[in-house]
């Protein structure tokens, strides 16, 4: 992104193990870190120097699992509704969507994730009927021209949701089964031919915004695209992310259909691998958990909207006592109404505390940051990122120490934690490369994406109102039966 010779002077860099912010400077070469030293680090006379004083330093935050189509979505999900029920809005929130559209909202949670101290994420972007060339290439530019890292996964399935839930097409009256019985999602196929064309032209530069493929959930997947995905994944070396026993009612129907659990029946298929990552996992087994970490894959944990939708509380302890890889995400800005990590990693911490009476198994608030952070960057196959170290790339995050959350400042690792929202995120910098400056985004115009978020946002709803309103009218048929499955014993 540059290759100027930068140093950040008079900035207190967060020591977590320390529990406070350590006088540092930082010297950065290009887009990597050389140096880290107590303040007066030697620089080369042509080095810009940046002022940090009364500033924490901490590495950029890593957000293990959004939905960036989520970002023109927001607010349009409704309140109190499970998992499976928002699944029957999928077309109404991403209809009618045109490449611009796709960028637009793209943006839209890039900014976001920047203005709250985020500089990488894995994004299951989704496409209605199915993915393009062109729509998963436009959201990769986005990502490059806000200036946030990012692993971009086309999310598919080729069975609807009626097919996908095995027993709920026959629950419905018939009136309503012949209404939703010829629905068809785009064909596996065609979604693997076109996933090939993504990976062989992918426009962006890997090492930055990274192409990966996310078959959305196993049930909505047939067991041919599975491997088709997986074939694919090897062929081009790149990550599959798929949800992963994120409901109640996903689990038990996954030992109906299978036989088995669903990490089972992906591992059996050869799904399941170094490069693989489950979103949410709230309802794996200690089987799973072994499967998952004996393969050397990861799990991204996602507090926010696990509680919004009702899914669980995932055991985060138990995977790590497993051995396994741990990151933190947001979900999308309308499964969980924000791209906030702070708020990610402090739920990520407090939920620990309501599975158990032993204090010494909850996730502790150092836990909670690393997992955001080095947790993270494993699950996006980014090694070089979570970390303040020469030798890593030069993500950082300035934090203002005015602000009254920060006053009197006796525990930094604490107050960042539990009581850091983002409002004292001040300035952003990714490879070296300074994104937000002062609370000003450098790299796009930010007036002209929000005036244009809220033109295309206006023109979906007309657009979509039709499909919104099915959706709707289904949405008890979909709840009731996924309650009755939910209350089912998992064999």
């Amino acid at each position: 992104m540059t290759t100027g010779t930068i140093v950040i002077r008079g900035g207190a860099l967060l020591d977590a193990a320390g529990r406070r912010g350590q006088p540092a400077d930082i010297l950065i070469e290009g887009d990597t870190i050389h140096e880290i030293g107590p303040p007066g680090v030697p620089a080369p006379e042509s080095a810009r120097s940046l002022d940090a004083r009364d500033r924490l330093l901490l590495p950029g935050l890593i957000n293990a699992h959004t939905h960036s189509h989520g970002g023109l979505a927001r607010g349009l999900v409704p309140d109190a509704i499970p998992l499976e029920i928002l699944l029957g809005y999928a077309g109404a929130l991403n209809g009618h969507r045109t490449v611009e559209d796709k960028y637009l909202s793209a943006q839209l949670s890039a900014i976001e994730l920047v203005r709250k101290g985020c500089t990488a994420c894995y994004d299951m972007f989704t496409e209605f009927p199915g993915p393009t060339v062109e729509g998963v290439h436009a959201v990769a530019r986005a990502y490059r021209d806000v200036g946030v890292r990012a692993v971009v996964a086309p999310m598919m399935a080729d069975l609807t949701l009626w097919q996908a839930l095995p027993g709920l097409l026959a629950a419905l009256p018939e009136g309503v089964q012949r209404q939703v019985e010829g629905l068809r999602a785009a064909p596996g196929r065609m979604s693997a031919a076109t996933c090939r064309d993504i990976l062989k032209g992918w426009p962006t530069d890997r090492s930055f915004v990274a192409p990966a493929l996310g078959p959305t959930i196993p049930l909505h997947c047939s067991d041919e695209f599975l491997t088709a995905c997986r074939d694919l994944a090897r062929e081009f070396e790149v990550g599959i992310q798929m949800h992963l026993a994120e409901s109640r009612g996903q689990a038990v129907l996954g030992v109906e259909k299978y036989g088995a659990s669903l990490t089972a029946h992906l591992d059996m298929l050869g799904v399941v691998g170094p490069r693989f990552s489950g979103a949410h996992g709230v309802w794996l087994d200690d089987d799973d958990l072994r499967r998952l970490s004996g393969a050397g894959a990861s799990i991204a944990h996602n507090p926010m909207s696990n509680l919004r939708l009702g899914s669980g509380v995932a055991r985060v302890r138990a995977m790590l006592n497993a051995g396994l890889r741990v990151g933190v995400g947001t979900d999308s800005a309308a499964s969980s109404d924000t791209q906030n990590m702070f708020e990610a990693i402090r739920l990520c911490a407090y939920l620990s505390r309501v599975q158990t009476f032993d204090y010494r198994d909850w996730i502790t608030a150092e836990d909670a940051l690393r997992l955001a952070t080095e947790g993270s960057a494993g699950v996006l196959g980014m090694e070089r990122i979570g970390r303040l170290a020469p030798g890593c790339l030069a993500d950082v995050v300035f934090l203002d120490l005015s602000r009254t959350g920060w006053v009197p400042l006796n525990d930094a690792l604490l107050q960042l934690v539990n009581g850091e929202a983002g409002a004292a995120v001040d300035s952003v910098m990714v490879g070296g490369r300074l994104v937000l400056e002062h609370g000003r985004l450098l790299t796009v115009d930010e007036a002209k994406v929000r005036a244009e978020a809220e033109r295309t946002a206006e023109r979906l709803r007309k657009l979509n109102a039709e499909s919104y309103a099915q959706a709707h009218a289904l949405a008890g048929h979909v709840g009731a039966f996924c309650v009755s499955a939910a209350s089912r014993d998992r064999a």
